[in-house]
């Protein structure tokens, strides 16, 4: 998990990724600041995600996008 949070800290600094759980349903993350997580997601962590991935719930929180993560890793 800290991995992710310290690239979501990059991304968006100022943002309580542990707390919010409505990252994309409240407009904190934008289109452009996906592209980069799933961009940096790929590499840091090493697995591919595709177009069926990019589902606002993946992305709504730092928990969801590590469970998003955990399951193309296996």
């Amino acid at each position: 998990m800290e991995e992710l949070l310290n690239i979501l800290n990059e991304v968006c600094p100022g943002v309580d990724f542990t707390k919010e759980t409505a990252l994309i349903d409240d407009g904190i993350l934008e289109s452009l600041d996906i592209v980069t997580i799933v961009a940096e997601i790929m590499d840091v962590f090493d697995v591919e995600l595709n177009v069926d991935d990019l589902l606002p719930e993946n992305f709504n929180s730092a928990q969801a996008m590590l469970e998003l993560i955990e399951s193309r890793r296996q």
